[in-house]
């Protein structure tokens, strides 16, 4: 009797650990969904001042397919920097918003990403997400179209890191980048689910 409850025993645990690994291996534990603010300023071309851009923004990852659907919402307007005081009145600083989505394609450990500013803590980036954004102005086209190519790295830092995703830049191609500029517009990213 006591074999045969001892193999029960054994059978049952084997049984459970196998299909407590197999559970795991069906679950990819990495993340699937990004959210963050956008924090940054564009250049004026020819200009005393620059563009302000703030607002929200989320990524959601599709592991099976490979791609992921971003978008952002950001309100944009001149800086009150190196605007005469006459100037800064809420019609003068040209405010508006912008909705943005793309849906593209990922590509883990890239290497073309915008680094960080060399006055500023590194970071690398994780993955990168390439294809066809959307962008309207205040609801409607934007004056510039409405389909621009655009970029969007997300990183964190660097060997052993404590906080393995914390930035996100966007990098718009012609048309949208000669309205938000050809540069990295930087953000952070707020929080990560599983």
């Amino acid at each position: 009797m006591n074999s045969k409850s001892l193999s029960l025993a054994v059978r049952m645990i084997v049984a459970a650990v196998m299909a407590v690994g197999t559970g795991a291996m069906a679950q990819d534990p990495g993340p699937e969904r990004f959210r963050g603010a956008i924090n940054d300023s564009a250049p004026v071309a020819g200009g005393t001042t620059a563009w302000e851009l703030h607002g929200p923004w989320s990524l959601t990852l599709n592991k099976e397919t490979g791609e992921a659907h971003f978008s952002a919402t950001l309100t944009m307007g001149l800086s009150v920097l190196g605007q005469t005081p006459t100037n800064v009145e809420a019609v003068n600083l040209a405010q508006h918003t912008h909705d943005i989505t793309m849906d593209g394609k990922v590509t883990y450990n890239p290497t073309d990403c915008p680094p960080a500013a060399a006055t500023t803590p590194p970071y690398v980036a994780r993955f990168e997400i390439n294809g066809t954004a959307s962008v309207f102005a205040n609801g409607s086209t934007a004056p510039f179209g409405q389909f621009s190519q655009l970029q969007v790295c997300i990183a964190g830092g660097t060997t052993d890191p404590n906080v393995p995703f914390s930035n996100i830049t966007l990098v718009f191609a012609d048309p949208a980048a000669k309205h938000f500029g050809g540069q990295a517009i930087h953000g952070l990213v707020r929080s990560v689910k599983r």
